[in-house]
C-alpha cells in the first residue's frame, strides 16, 4: 500500500508522527521512568521544574513573538490587533486582580484550559482541511472525540477536587461550588467520551476500507489528546506527572509549529529583527525562548513568589503586596496575550493573507483545490 495512503499530513511523516507521537510518548516514558525511580507520584523536583516547566511551559509561550512581534509586516497589517490586545488584557487583569487575587487566577486557568483545548482541536481541524474528500460528518466526528478527550478529565477534575493532588496554576483556582453537579455529569461525560472516540474509530475504519487512507497523522492528534488528558488527569492525578504529560504534548508541537513559520518568514523576508536568530539555527531559537522565559521566571521570583533563591538569589527584592494588583498582570502578560492572541493569528483569514503561515502550514505544497479549500 503506497505510503500516501496514510495521510495526509502537516509536514512530513517522519516530521508529523515526532512531533506529535514522539512528543507524547516522551512524556509518557518519563512518567513511567519517574514511577520506577520513585520520583512519581509526588511534587515534581527541581530538575522537573527546569525542564518542562521553564523549559518548555514557559518558553513556548515566547515562540509566538516570532509570529507577531517580531514580523514588521504583520504588525503593519493589524497594528490595532498586536497593540490593543495587551493593553485590553492588562486592563482586565488590573481589574480582575483588584476584585480579588483568586478571581484573577481563576478566571487565567479557565482561559488555559480553553486554550488547551481549543490547540488539539485547531490541530485536528488542519489535518481534516487536507482530506480530499473530508465530509461535514467528518467534523462532527473529529470534533466529538476532540472535545470528550479534554473536556471528561476536566469534569472529572471538578468531581474530584478535594481529592486531586493537582491545580493549573495555584490552590483553588477551579470552581469547588461545581463539584456536585460535575460529580452528577460524570458518568455521562465518561459515556460519551468512550461513544466519540468509537465512533471516530469506526468512521476511520469505513474510510479505509472505502479506500481513502488511514489518516495517521490525524489519529495521532486524537488518541494523543485522550492518552495525555486521560494519563495526566484521570489515571495519575498527580503534581508530576500531569505537569510533563500536560506541558510536553502542548507545548512541543507549538514551538514546531513556530519554528517552520520562523524559517518560511525569514525566507519570505518578513522576519526583521528576528531574522538573525533565526540564521543562528534551531538551537539559537530555543536559546532565546529559554532566555525570555528565564526572565520571566526570574521576575516572578524575585518581585512576588521568592520561591527559588538556589536559581535566582534571594535577599530582598519582593514588592510591596499593595502592587500586586498591577505587578502580577503585568507579569502574567505574555501567556495572557499569547492565549488570547493564538485565539486570532491561525484562522483562515489569517492564514490566506500570511503567505508565510500558508508555507508553515504546508498549505502551498497542495493542490490548488484543496489549498482553496483551507484558504476559504
Amino acid at each position: 500500500m503506497p505510503a500516501r495512503s496514510f495521510g495526509p499530513w502537516l509536514w512530513s511523516p517522519k516530521l508529523d508522527l515526532s512531533v506529535f507521537g514522539g512528543s507524547v510518548v516522551f512524556a509518557f516514558a518519563v512518567v513511567f521512568a519517574a514511577h520506577l525511580a520513585g520520583v512519581s507520584p509526588g511534587p515534581l523536583p527541581v530538575w522537573g521544574w527546569l525542564l518542562f516547566v521553564l523549559g518548555v511551559d514557559v518558553a513556548h509561550v515566547y515562540a509566538t513573538l516570532f509570529r507577531t512581534y517580531l514580523d514588521p509586516h504583520e504588525l503593519r497589517r493589524k497594528p490595532l490587533r498586536y497593540f490593543g490586545v495587551p493593553l485590553a488584557v492588562y486592563a482586565v487583569g488590573v481589574a480582575l486582580y483588584a476584585h480579588g487575587a483568586l478571581t484573577f487566577w481563576r478566571l487565567l486557568a479557565y482561559v488555559a484550559v480553553l486554550h488547551f483545548v481549543k490547540q488539539q482541536v485547531g490541530w485536528v481541524a488542519v489535518y481534516r482541511a487536507r482530506e480530499t474528500s473530508g465530509k461535514t460528518m467528518d467534523r462532527w466526528v473529529d470534533n466529538a472525540a476532540v472535545y470528550s478527550s479534554t473536556l471528561y478529565p476536566i469534569v472529572h477534575w471538578h468531581a474530584h477536587l478535594g481529592a486531586m493532588d493537582i491545580h493549573w496554576f495555584l490552590d483553588g483556582d477551579f470552581i469547588a461550588s461545581l463539584q456536585p453537579a460535575c460529580d452528577a455529569v460524570l458518568p455521562w461525560a465518561r459515556a460519551a467520551w468512550v461513544v466519540a472516540m468509537l465512533v471516530y474509530v469506526a468512521r476511520q475504519s469505513a474510510l479505509w476500507r472505502a479506500g481513502e487512507g488511514l489518516r495517521l497523522g490525524k489519529s495521532v492528534v486524537v488518541f494523543g489528546t485522550a492518552f495525555v488528558w486521560y494519563g495526566g488527569i484521570v489515571w495519575a492525578p498527580n503534581d508530576f506527572d500531569f505537569s510533563v504529560t500536560n506541558v510536553i504534548a502542548h507545548g512541543v508541537p507549538y514551538v514546531a509549529l513556530l519554528w517552520m513559520y520562523a524559517l518560511a518568514s525569514q525566507r519570505d523576508g518578513r522576519m526583521g529583527a528576528g531574522a538573525q536568530i533565526v540564521r543562528g539555527g534551531l538551537a539559537t531559537f530555543l536559546a532565546v525562548l529559554l532566555l525570555l522565559a528565564g526572565i520571566e521566571e526570574f521576575l516572578w521570583n524575585r518581585l512576588i513568589w521568592q520561591d527559588r533563591a538556589w536559581l535566582f538569589g534571594g535577599g530582598g527584592g519582593a514588592i510591596d503586596p499593595g502592587l500586586w494588583v498591577f505587578v502580577v498582570p503585568l507579569l502574567s502578560l505574555p501567556q495572557a496575550t499569547h492565549y488570547v492572541l493564538d485565539g486570532m493569528i491561525w484562522r483562515r483569514s489569517d492564514t490566506a493573507a500570511v503567505p508565510s503561515q500558508q508555507r508553515a502550514l504546508g498549505v502551498q505544497s497542495l493542490q490548488p483545490a484543496t489549498a482553496d479549500r483551507i484558504l476559504k
